[in-house]
């Protein structure tokens, strides 16, 4: 027959052309292009070359190093000790900072301005920024301190339900 249809092997004019004198295309089946490639064949036939693949030689992996900058640091220690903050982030405004933002931009600028050491200055911009009304709550830590609490809220059910008396179904208390 045609031998094998892989568009490699032949041109698909001589593909189409062995198939008419095989008989298995009738000539009223025909292509419309068949005519007129055969009355103007091109100067040159098509010729299908593989593309050739690239093969790599084991270059070393170069190694990207990690960027940290000053402020990671900060942003870190701030994560750890205040988590994300009282305020989730707003995306929908643009000039929206971070309550963590706020933090890093008052340290960096604390610590260009003095001698102290990190630990210092991060405490020192923790005492600036709750004297300017920012929630900065540890984690782990009560939302409410425990001193401003009413001690009635800290009775327990359980001692409530020791004080009182039960009474049974002849009208007599019992304790």
């Amino acid at each position: 027959m045609a031998g094998s249809r892989l568009e490699r092997f032949g041109t698909v004019f001589t593909r189409v052309r062995d198939l008419m004198h095989s008989g298995i295309i009738k000539s009223t089946e025909k292509p419309i292009w068949y005519d007129v490639y055969r009355a103007f064949p091109p100067k040159r036939d098509p010729l299908y070359v593989k593309p050739q693949s690239r093969t790599f030689t084991c270059k070393k992996q170069e190694a990207v190093p990690e960027i940290l900058y000053g402020e990671d640091k900060v942003r870190a220690k701030f994560y750890e000790l205040y988590g994300t903050g009282a305020r989730p982030f707003d995306l929908f405004r643009l000039n929206h900072v971070s309550t963590c933002q706020r933090f890093v931009d008052k340290y960096l600028e604390l610590k260009s301005n003095s001698e102290l050491d990190d630990s210092a200055v991060f405490e020192e911009t923790t005492k600036f920024l709750l004297a300017e009304g920012f929630v900065l709550r540890r984690r782990g830590a009560p939302p409410v301190s425990s001193q401003s609490r009413d001690p009635v809220l800290q009775l327990k059910l359980t001692d409530m339900l020791a004080d009182t008396h039960t009474v049974d179904l002849g009208g007599s208390r019992k304790a």
